[in-house]
């Protein structure tokens, strides 16, 4: 992110201009998983790695063709590691457990990572360390038990195959960033990458945190911001209702919103995210899939003048997220395929659209029915190749995480 940004950190709608993303370009953490060890991953099966790259590097070239100042994850991880001491130890202490390779394993491998350089500390801390891979010293080969009776391609540290989802651990509104609490316990280390840079990165000094959930999960996936002030949170697989409760509470203890909707989602594979159901498209305009639009309700949560919160509904998503907007009405856009019929076909990620300016989205080209819809309804729609990022491993907006974005 260049010193001399004519943009300030941070967001209040998902359709303003996008000015800068955070991405995370596959590799290592994918490439080390095997069929016997790829039940960390969000979806089915290993992806063809080095193809999932041409099509994420289409993808950042997209955007910077549009003006996007585009970060991966990973260079600013290794910067950070490189210019902070603290941002090193702290990374490690996430990495190394004791409570699975004991005391003295984990400090002789502590020692070992606090030696390397910033880009192969960076890269393990990703892709993980296999026991093979530990490196071997007198002390802990006569030592250490769990180092005898663990073997060759077990991991001493667990990669992280979802860093794809940048959207998840972290998300900004307004001028602060809110980092995330993941369910799945093979993703939470994932937020302590993303935790780590925005401590100790220089582009990030004085960024301040908006909410840190250590209690109840919250992913960002599941929130929406609707409008400046209006955030909508999707209650189910991954996201709490005790979550979004904590969520609402510390955004509106720090004005941040003065409307939060929590919105039911079924807890299936095909609605893992609020964002796997709905996306914004333009100011007043959201795909979905069809008849969703009917069944979906909402939760409006307020914080009232004397500072206490309060809770009404249920009432349906598209009219209690329209007044909360203080519009006439929420357009929906359907994407012309049925969620069960996505489900069975891998998902089709037609509703997991990226705007990246009021009716602009990015969305992939196989989605040929959804985007023909989008188009007729006067969204402008730049298509990119989902061979091996796609079906049903997330759509443009699960893999980004915006940075800033203008204000509506």
């Amino acid at each position: 992110m260049s010193a001399a940004a004519d943009y300030a950190l941070g967001s209040t709608s998902e359709v303003g201009r996008l000015r800068a993303v955070m991405l995370h370009r596959p590799g290592d953490e994918l490439r080390r998983l095997t069929p016997r060890n790829n039940d960390q991953l969000l979806f089915d099966g290993l992806p063809w790695v080095a193809r999932a790259q041409e099509d994420h590097d289409a993808f950042a070239d997209l955007l910077r063709s549009r003006g996007v100042d585009v970060y991966l994850l990973g260079d600013l991880l290794t910067e950070t590691i490189g210019r902070s001491g603290a941002a090193r130890i702290q990374g490690i202490a996430a990495a190394v457990s004791a409570r699975r390779l004991g005391n003295h394993l984990a400090e002789d491998l502590a020692g070992h990572l606090r030696a390397l350089p910033a880009a192969e500390l960076a890269n393990i801390l990703m892709a993980g360390l296999t026991f093979d891979e530990l490196p071997v010293t007198p002390s802990t080969e006569s030592a250490s038990l769990v180092r005898r009776m663990h073997h060759g391609p077990e991991f001493a540290i667990e990669p992280l195959p979802n860093l794809l989802f940048t959207r998840d651990s972290s998300f900004w509104i307004g001028p602060r960033f809110a980092i995330t609490s993941l369910a799945l316990p093979a993703r939470a280390r994932e937020t302590s990458l993303t935790d780590l840079i925005y401590a100790h990165h220089p582009r990030f000094t004085g960024a301040r945190r908006a909410y840190e959930s250590q209690v109840a999960p919250v992913e960002g996936g599941d929130v929406l911001l609707l409008a400046p002030g209006v955030v909508a949170v999707g209650v189910g697989e991954r996201t709490t209702p005790a979550g979004a409760e904590a969520l609402a509470r510390s955004l509106f203890d720090d004005d941040l919103a003065h409307t939060v909707l929590a919105v039911p989602i079924e807890q299936a594979r095909a609605f893992m995210h609020l964002d796997t159901v709905c996306t914004m498209v333009d100011v007043d305009a959201v795909v979905m899939y069809p008849n969703i639009a009917e069944h979906i309700t909402a939760f409006t949560l307020r914080r009232a003048a004397d500072g206490t919160v309060t809770v009404s509904g249920a009432r349906p998503f598209v009219e209690a997220a329209a007044d909360a907007m203080q519009i006439d009405k929420l357009r929906v856009i359907d994407t012309g395929l049925d969620p069960v019929t996505a489900e069975r076909e891998q998902w089709d990620d037609g509703n997991n659209t990226l705007a990246i300016a009021p009716g602009v989205v990015v969305s992939y080209n196989r989605n040929v029915e959804t985007n023909r819809r989008l188009r007729d309804s006067g969204i402008e729609v730049l298509e990119i190749d989902g061979r091996e990022l796609g079906s049903g491993r997330g759509g443009p907006r699960c893999m980004s995480c915006p940075l800033a974005r203008d204000e509506l």
